[in-house]
C-alpha cells in the first residue's frame, strides 16, 4: 500500500506526489475513498504530516472540533497539520470596503460555498483566533501561520492560494487562512 505519513485530505482531483490522497468523490488520483471523519483505516500516531486546503469548513460549526480530533489522533508526536480555510476576517473586510468584484455573489462563494454537489457547502466560518483556539482546545502545541509558497506544494494550485482580485497574487488580498498545527 501507498505510504501514508503525508495525507492530502479532501483532496479532490488535485494530486501532490508524496502524499496518500483520501477524498468521498471517486476521482482518478486518490488512494481512498473514504469520509476525512473517519481515518480508522489508519493507526494512532502514524502520519507525519495532514494537508486539508478548504475542507473544514464543510463540517458544522458543532461538528469540526470531532473532525479535528480525529485528524489529531493519527497525527505522530510532532506531526503537523497543515490547513487552509477561507479567511472570513480578510473577506468580510474586503466586502465592507466594496472590494470585491462580484459583489454579494462572489462573497456569498466564499463564506457559502460553491454548491456545485452535496459536500460543498460550508457550514461554519472561522478566522486566525478563532481557528487557533479550537485546534490549541483539540491538544495542538503550537499554531502558525504557513505560506503557500514555501511548501512542496506550492505549485498546486488550489484555494490555500486564493486571492482577490482573483488569481492576482502580486497585489491582491490572500482570502485564505493558512494555519499549521503541532501536534
Amino acid at each position: 500500500m501507498t505510504d501514508m505519513k503525508k495525507l492530502h485530505l479532501g483532496c479532490g482531483p488535485k494530486h501532490i506526489p508524496g502524499f496518500f490522497h483520501v477524498d468521498i468523490l471517486d476521482y482518478p488520483n486518490i488512494d481512498k475513498k473514504a469520509l476525512v471523519t473517519d481515518l480508522s483505516f489508519i493507526d494512532d500516531g502514524q502520519v507525519e504530516l495532514i494537508y486539508a486546503a478548504h475542507l473544514l469548513e464543510h463540517f458544522g460549526r458543532d461538528e469540526f472540533r470531532d473532525v479535528l480530533a480525529e485528524w489529531f489522533r493519527v497525527l505522530a508526536p510532532g506531526g503537523v497539520l497543515r490547513l487552509a480555510v477561507p479567511d472570513f476576517g480578510a473577506v468580510a473586510k474586503l466586502y465592507v470596503a466594496g472590494e470585491i468584484e462580484g459583489g454579494l455573489q462572489t462573497f456569498m462563494g466564499l463564506v457559502m460555498g460553491g454548491q456545485r454537489d452535496e459536500y460543498d457547502y460550508h457550514k461554519v466560518i472561522f478566522d486566525e483566533t478563532f481557528l487557533t483556539e479550537a485546534l490549541m482546545a483539540t491538544g495542538f502545541s503550537e499554531v502558525r501561520r504557513w505560506d503557500w509558497r514555501t511548501t512542496e506544494h506550492a505549485d498546486l494550485d488550489d484555494y490555500s492560494q486564493a486571492y482577490l482580485p482573483h488569481m492576482d497574487k502580486e497585489n491582491g488580498t490572500l482570502v485564505s487562512l493558512n494555519l499549521e498545527a503541532v501536534k
